[in-house]
């Protein structure tokens, strides 16, 4: 199965069901902690990681790898950022949500804050993702380290090209390499929740869709 595929098949499934097939697929958590919320739209975004590592810093540097893969990565991509830790400063704001629009990213997720949501709101209405909104800079606190490297999110391990899936109900990591097979499952567990539902819905009762799914 092509990546687009994969995108397109991904787009069409929820994504708890993904969550669930990723714990069965992987027998490890995929998804993120609860921290990590849409900031700027509740739009679903389906795309391959583009990772970004960053680190505690003195220097007034600008996030140069950051901004290298923003203009380099390919368009639909989802910019991933990681202090591999936790940071309440800004990883992204308004000039790196223009350079994202430009070259046609899907969205960012950030293992930190985001700020100038108000303009990102207004301007572009660009998928963002953070553990925190802040208002304060990287420059002199943060620098990054490398690009397309595997990263630790929100204790979530991301490889470059890994399936990120989100939507109000959270984020998602799924391996590359097991893709096809979670997107299965996911897609298999959304037809069975919709027919356990009309059952539920017609019987009356929930035990009995309980009983013939065994799901909940």
């Amino acid at each position: 199965m092509t990546l687009d595929e994969l995108i397109a098949g991904f787009r069409t499934a929820a994504t708890a069901s993904v969550a669930d097939a990723v714990d069965k697929v992987t027998g490890k958590t995929g998804f993120l902690p609860e921290a990590f919320k849409p900031r700027i739209n509740e739009r679903k975004i389906v795309g391959p990681a583009v990772t970004i590592l960053e680190g505690p810093t003195a220097e007034f540097l600008p996030p140069q790898h950051a901004i290298d893969a923003i203009d380099e990565a390919d368009a639909g991509s989802v910019i991933v950022i990681s202090t591999n830790g936790t940071t309440d400063v800004a990883l992204w704001g308004g000039l790196m949500t223009a350079g994202a629009v430009a070259n046609k990213h899907e969205a960012a997720l950030l293992d930190g804050g985001l700020r100038d949501i108000v303009e990102i709101r207004r301007d572009y209405d660009f998928p963002v993702y953070s553990r925190c909104v802040s208002p304060g800079t990287t420059l002199g606190r943060i620098r990054t380290l490398a690009s397309n490297v595997e990263v630790a999110i929100g204790g979530i391990i991301v490889k470059p090209g890994d399936i990120i899936v989100g939507d109000i109900d959270g984020v998602v990591r799924v391996p590359r390499e097991q893709a096809e097979e979670v997107l299965a499952m996911a897609l298999e567990i959304d037809a069975r929740e919709a027919e356990q539902a009309r059952l539920i819905i017609a019987s009356g009762s929930l035990r009995d869709g309980l009983a013939k799914y065994g799901r909940i």
